[in-house]
């Protein structure tokens, strides 16, 4: 069966695209840890980071990179965190989370924004690209 971020790519499900290539595409997390909080995702459904092909995975890495650079230019924090956890979709992703402070990256407090505010936020954050 499809992963959840599978069926966003093939458009099955909307999301809150901030940039997509022929590889990788990212999206905001409807969940968010912290405002701005984005998923970088391989269209290719790999369960585990490590078992993707080197050049793949060298790829998301840049890819995420990227979209790091845009968030820092838009969200106000004190830096963007990385995770790479995987237990709750087997579809490889990489969190990208502007963090103010320790909490922001334990993915307990979360925050809430309007489907307005994910819009916005999105298109701002594809300015910065």
């Amino acid at each position: 069966m499809a992963s959840i971020f599978t069926k966003i790519i093939n458009g099955e499900i909307p999301c809150y695209k901030i940039a997509e290539d022929e590889n990788f595409i990212a999206f905001l997390d409807v969940n968010p840890n912290a405002k701005g909080h984005t998923l970088c995702v391989p269209k290719q459904e790999i369960n585990k980071i490590f078992d993707m092909e080197e050049a793949l995975y060298l790829g998301l890495m840049k890819f995420s990179r990227k979209i790091a650079k845009a968030l820092e230019k838009t969200i106000e924090c004190k830096r963007i965190g990385v995770a790479v956890i995987g237990l709750e979709v087997p579809h490889t992703h990489v969190h990208l989370i502007p963090l103010h402070d320790m909490e922001d990256m334990r993915f307990q407090r979360k925050v809430i924004l309007t489907k307005e505010e994910f819009e916005d936020l999105a298109k701002a954050i594809q300015q910065n690209l």
